[in-house]
C-alpha cells in the first residue's frame, strides 16, 4: 500500500531556495545553481491522516516531516530514503507544481521533482526520472529506469531509456531515441534519428521520425506517420492518418492505415493489408497468407480511379478492395 494517500494542498508563497537545496537527492556536486520558482506546497499532518494512510508511511511520515511539510521536500527524502515509487504515487495524488529547476548538467540516482526541470548540460539518472511538469535538456539523456515526464519533452541531443517511457505531451528528440520497454506519448513524437522502442509505442498525435523506426511491439498512431528510412513492426501497425516511409515497410501483424500509404520499397504485413485511400510501393506488396490487400476502404467507389489506386511492382496477391493502377512508374 501507498504510504500517502491523496488529499489537499495548501499553496502559501515563499522565498526561492538556495541554489542547493532543490532537490537533495542528485550525488553530491551533480546539481548545481538549482533555481525553484513559485509557490511551495504544504502538506499538514491533518490531511495524512484524514486519508487514513498505511501505518509504515504514517509513521515515515511523523518521523521524518511533522511540523515540516513541503511537499517538493517530501519528495526528495522519498527518493533519498529509497522509496522512488511512493515518491511517484504521491505526485499522482497531489499533482505538479509550476517550480522550475534549472541545472548546468544533471546526475542522479534517481529524480522526482513536482515541477519543470531544465538542464542546460547532458543529464544522466540512475533510476527514474519523473516530472510534473516539462523537462528540457540541451545535451543527451540517458535514463536507467522509467521516464515520466508530465507535459513536453525537449532534448537536444540522443535520449535512451532503460526503462518505458511516458510522456503527457509532444516529445521532440535531435539525435535518435532508444526505449528498451512501452513508449507511450500522448501528443506529437518528432526524432532527428532513429527509433529504437523494446515493446510496443503509441503515440497520441503525428509521429516523425528522420531515419529507421523499429518497434518489438504493436505500433499505433493517432495522426500520421512519416519515416525517413525503414520501418520495422513486430505487431500490429495503425495510424489514424497516412504513412509515408522511404524505405521498405515491414509489419508482423495487421496493417491499418485511415488515409494513403506510401513506400519507396515493399510493403509486407503477416495480416491484412487496410489502406484508407490509396496503397502504393516501388517494389512489392504482400499480405499475410490467407490474408487480403484492400484499398479505398474509406472512398466512395465512383472514385476508385483517382483515389483508391494500388500501384507496385507486380499485382499483389489477393487484391480485394481498390483500382489496380500498374507499376509504380504509373502512380501519381
Amino acid at each position: 500500500m501507498p504510504p500517502f494517500p491523496s488529499g489537499e494542498i495548501s499553496l502559501a508563497p515563499c522565498a526561492p531556495a538556495h541554489p542547493l537545496a532543490a532537490p537533495a537527492l542528485a550525488r553530491e556536486g551533480a546539481v548545481d545553481q538549482a533555481i525553484t520558482h513559485a509557490a511551495a506546497a504544504d502538506i499538514t499532518r491533518q490531511f495524512i491522516r484524514a486519508k487514513q494512510p498505511c501505518a509504515d508511511g504514517y509513521r515515515w511520515y511523523l518521523r521524518r516531516h511533522e511540523g515540516a511539510s513541503n511537499y517538493q521536500a517530501l519528495l526528495d527524502d522519498l527518493v533519498r530514503e529509497g522509496r522512488v515509487e511512493d515518491a511517484c504515487w504521491m505526485l499522482d495524488q497531489f499533482g505538479p507544481t509550476n517550480d522550475v529547476l534549472e541545472v548546468d548538467y544533471l546526475e542522479a540516482d534517481a529524480l522526482v521533482f513536482a515541477g519543470s526541470v531544465r538542464c542546460r548540460g547532458h543529464a544522466d539518472v540512475e533510476g527514474v526520472l519523473r516530472t510534473g511538469r516539462s523537462l528540457s535538456v540541451l545535451g543527451g539523456l540517458r535514463v536507467g529506469g522509467a521516464l515520466r515526464v508530465g507535459e513536453d519533452l525537449r532534448v537536444a541531443g540522443a535520449v535512451r531509456c532503460e526503462g518505458s517511457a511516458r510522456l503527457q505531451g509532444d516529445m521532440r528528440v535531435g539525435w535518435s531515441l532508444t526505449v528498451a520497454q512501452r513508449l507511450q506519448c500522448t501528443g506529437s513524437l518528432r526524432v532527428g534519428g532513429e527509433l529504437d522502442c523494446g515493446a510496443a509505442a503509441q503515440i497520441g498525435g503525428h509521429c516523425r521520425v528522420a531515419q529507421d523506426l523499429r518497434v518489438v511491439g504493436d505500433l499505433g498512431c493517432e495522426g500520421g506517420i512519416k519515416v525517413g528510412g525503414h520501418l520495422q513492426a513486430g505487431a500490429a501497425l495503425q495510424a489514424a492518418r497516412g504513412l509515408w516511409v522511404a524505405g521498405d515497410v515491414d509489419c508482423k501483424g495487421h496493417l491499418q492505415v485511415g488515409w494513403g500509404v506510401r513506400a519507396g520499397g515493399h510493403i509486407h504485413a503477416g495480416g491484412a493489408i487496410r489502406a484508407g485511400e490509396s496503397l502504393w510501393a516501388g517494389d512489392t506488396i504482400e499480405a499475410g497468407e490467407a490474408y487480403g490487400v484492400y484499398a479505398g476502404l474509406d472512398v466512395p467507389l465512383p472514385d476508385w480511379p483517382h483515389s483508391a489506386q494500388v500501384s507496385a511492382r507486380e499485382l499483389p496477391a489477393r487484391l480485394l478492395s481498390g483500382c489496380w493502377a500498374g507499376g509504380p512508374g504509373n502512380a501519381p
